[in-house]
């Protein structure tokens, strides 16, 4: 008996719940009607809209259209606006697109409203949207959005994730272009050459894969591809995206060390068109250290017995480098990495050049001739191309030591020394080549360090002695066995 009593007290009370939680809801409902939506709830032509401003963590910002229709920076008009920026901003609204609405709302505290984290003001010809921004839900994190009225929109997109942005986020940045083809490169200032772009030029070098040539005292020259490409990366993927001052007076040009450049480069390049035309274009781009900088490391370079700057790793591991680029004559002054300021002031004939002191492919290489401790060997090939087998007194022999040592002969520093100690080894190396049917490479003590290396009896640069002596043993190995 007790317990039938207990379980219909218990379910009177279940009862009295349930009418109450009813009843809540019921009354919730009535004071505000939640819809879901999904649909666009406004929308904003932006080709209307003549002003926008916003304020965001203390900072606001505020562009107009001109006379003209281009947008400009309302506390100075000689920012460029970026007009992409702002039409991005603008899409937030054109259309805006709620996951839910809630109707009816009285006390818009409750959504983060009554201190919204953002403002936005837009401006058309008819009308201006006051558009706050307020907390995002706890269930699902999306942002509360109130255009002024007793209505509150949960967006189906953030808009903040377009409007936390800096004036430094609108600027119009000078772009380096797409260039299809660089068909030359001149530089100025501190180095002084030019580059151009040739296929095929079987009469300036051996080798089929130079394409890029330049003029060295009265003679046409072969660059390094490889080295010229990356070159060219690095000019293309400069970040133009740090600007110092986007109105760039001469005071500034001369702080930056920008009125008379380190270096200027000017790219020639072939590019298409609006109408898909190919046509010659140019690219030109300084760049200078600043100054207070520039004559420390000169006035310490002087005092260590050092000549020039440091470069690549080198710099970056000794010291900070402030730099500073410019493109053309523009208003805009960019600070750059310490990185693509070594890189691209790494532009002389020795940094391009070929540093192999034989380019020659060895699937061009006929035979070679060795003079090593006062005898001559002849080593000899069958076959073409990559399936040539090569010879020892007409015996077939493993050539893959003595191919790595001749490859890894490359230059520690160039130079125009003429050897005056013994020579070490030296090597006639016979090409399928009309123009360039031989090669004279010959290698001489120098240092414990270094040997010197000529190539048909012109001082070419100083190589590794470690890698002569290889060389050496390489041929050794052969004629001895």
């Amino acid at each position: 008996m007790m317990r039938s009593k207990r379980l219909l007290i218990l379910l009177i009370i279940l009862g009295i719940v349930c009418a109450a939680a009813f009843a809540a809801l019921n009354w919730q409902e009535k004071k505000e009607q939640i819809k879901v939506s999904g649909e666009p709830v406004v929308e904003i032509d932006s080709e209307r809209v003549q002003s926008l401003s916003w304020t965001y963590q203390d900072q606001s910002l505020s562009f107009s259209k001109d006379e003209k229709g281009n947008w400009i920076y309302d506390e100075d008009a000689a920012f460029p606006v970026d007009p992409q920026v702002i039409d991005t901003l603008l899409s937030s609204f054109s259309p805006f697109s709620a996951a839910f609405v809630i109707d009816q709302v009285k006390d818009q505290g409750q959504y983060g409203l009554d201190d919204p984290q953002c403002v936005i003001s837009i401006t058309t010809e008819e009308k201006t949207w006051e558009i706050k921004l307020g907390d995002t839900s706890a269930v699902d994190g999306q942002r509360y959005v109130s255009f002024g009225e007793e209505i509150v929109y949960l967006a189906a997109n953030d808009p903040l994730d377009q409007y936390d942005l800096t004036l430094k986020d609108c600027i119009l940045n000078d772009t380096i272009p797409s260039m299809d083809q660089v068909t030359g490169l001149a530089f100025s200032g501190k180095e002084n050459y030019e580059i151009y772009y040739q296929e095929n030029n079987q009469t300036d070098t051996y080798y089929q894969e130079d394409i890029y040539f330049t003029r060295q005292d009265g003679n046409t020259r072969p660059l390094d591809t490889g080295r010229v490409s990356s070159y060219l990366s690095a000019l293309s993927n400069l970040e133009l995206t740090n600007y110092v001052t986007y109105n760039a007076s001469k005071e500034d040009l001369a702080q930056c060390g920008l009125d008379k450049p380190q270096l200027t480069i000017t790219a020639s390049y072939t590019s298409e068109d609006e109408d898909g035309k190919e046509g010659p274009k140019t690219f030109t781009l300084h760049i200078a250290r600043d100054p207070e900088e520039l004559a420390q490391t000169s006035k310490n370079n002087q005092a260590s017995g050092f000549s020039g700057e440091a470069s690549g790793d080198e710099a970056q591991e000794e010291e900070t480098i402030t730099a500073y680029a410019q493109v053309e004559n523009s208003s805009i002054i960019y600070s750059i990495s310490s990185l693509a300021y070594t890189d691209l002031m790494a532009a002389s004939y020795d940094d391009l050049r070929h540093q192999e002191v034989l380019t020659a492919s060895f699937d061009d290489i006929l035979s070679i001739d060795v003079a090593l401790e006062e005898n001559s060997y002849t080593f000899t090939s069958q076959g073409k191309g990559s399936d040539r087998t090569w010879l020892w007194k007409d015996q077939e022999i493993d050539f893959d030591q003595l191919q790595e040592g001749i490859k890894s002969l490359s230059s520690l520093s160039f130079t125009d020394e003429k050897p005056e100690k013994q020579q070490e080894i030296a090597l006639t190396i016979h090409l399928d080549n009309d123009v360039f049917p031989q090669i004279k490479i010959a290698l001489y003590r120098y240092d414990g360090d270094a040997c010197l290396a000529t190539v048909d009896e012109t001082p070419v640069c100083l190589v590794s002695r470690n890698d002569v002596v290889e060389l050496m043993e390489a041929v050794r190995s052969i004629v001895l066995q």
